[in-house]
């Protein structure tokens, strides 16, 4: 079962609450996503820890509901 883009981002945010979240669905078909998340509570940690958060903002739910994110997270500039 796929997952709506605005699903994937309240789930994000509700996990980062200082998250700006942008989610493209890549192949238009629910299923393909990419999501750029920045926020200020990342500064200062390793990109994979930055990626782990937002996994856990998903609940577990890559690889099942979510079958596949491209993935990006910054700071503001």
């Amino acid at each position: 079962m796929a997952m709506a883009a605005d699903e994937i981002e309240t789930l994000i945010r509700a996990g980062i609450p200082d998250a700006r979240v942008e989610i493209v669905d890549l192949a238009g078909d629910g299923d393909h996503y990419e999501a750029r998340v920045v926020a200020e509570s990342f500064r200062g940690m390793p990109r994979v820890r930055q990626h782990q958060l937002v996994y856990a903002a998903l609940g577990g739910r890559m690889g099942n509901e979510l079958h596949a994110l491209k993935l990006s997270t910054a700071t503001p500039e």
